[in-house]
């Protein structure tokens, strides 16, 4: 491929690195921490491009061998995915994938005991992993009596609306979802991908996700609020 090619593909790759990390959508894709991994390696790039489009300019002047048949127009095409990365980056997995992966609480999550929540806090933010992990394992014990906020997307189950979260270990590769099912009064009008607030009671009730065989715990809902999507929708 010729240098000013490169330069171009290099250029495009780093500044699309940089781009993520500048409107925080690299979270779509890995754990905060990778940003000081995007940033460094897409400055690297980009001064990289730099050098060798400078090159390519300097080069342009040099005499052909008369051997030369110039390079495949078709190497060009390796620009399309880049392009592609630019313009249409995908979004965050949502109820799709999570429909179609089996919860990820398991033996790995459990532990021989919990802290006690904080008594000043009324709801009590947990995430869905924590409340999962204490729901099925510590029986709820650190749970009864307690108001518990919940945040997460709308997945069906069949008819059944479940909220659920991705969790990551690393990137988007290695995602699986937790789920909690719903027990008491749910409105009709939740939409599969809709991120919610909700706000209940630990239930002992529990299901087996079909994909899996894991437990799925529930919670006794006492509301559901649309809120929008954060910033890193992942755990």
């Amino acid at each position: 491929m010729r240098r000013d090619a490169q330069a171009v593909i290099l250029l495009l790759v780093g500044g699309g690195m940089l781009r993520l990390a500048w409107t925080g959508d690299y979270l779509d894709y890995v754990k905060p921490y990778a940003f000081w991994l995007i940033v460094p390696a897409g400055i690297l790039l980009v001064a990289v491009a730099a050098i060798t489009g400078v090159q390519a300019w300097q080069g342009r002047g040099d005499a052909d061998d008369g051997h030369g048949h110039g390079e495949p127009k078709v190497a060009w095409l390796l620009l399309a995915p880049v392009v592609g990365m630019l313009l249409v980056a995908p979004d965050a997995l949502g109820s799709y994938e999570a429909e179609r992966t089996g919860t990820v609480v398991g033996a790995e999550e459990s532990r021989s005991s919990y802290p006690e929540l904080p008594d000043d806090v009324d709801p009590v933010p947990l995430t869905l992993l924590d409340y999962a992990a204490r729901a099925i394992f510590d029986e709820g014990q650190t749970l009864e009596g307690r108001r518990i906020e919940l945040r997460g997307f709308i997945l069906y189950d069949g008819d059944e609306p479940q909220l659920a979260r991705m969790v990551v270990s690393c990137c988007a590769a290695d995602a699986r979802p937790v789920k909690i099912g719903f027990d008491g009064d749910v409105p009709d009008e939740l939409e599969p991908d809709q991120w919610v607030a909700v706000v209940g009671e630990y239930s002992p009730r529990q299901g087996r996700d079909e994909i899996n065989g894991e437990l799925v715990p529930y919670i006794e809902v006492e509301s559901i609020t649309p809120i929008a999507a954060p910033d890193n929708e992942y755990q």
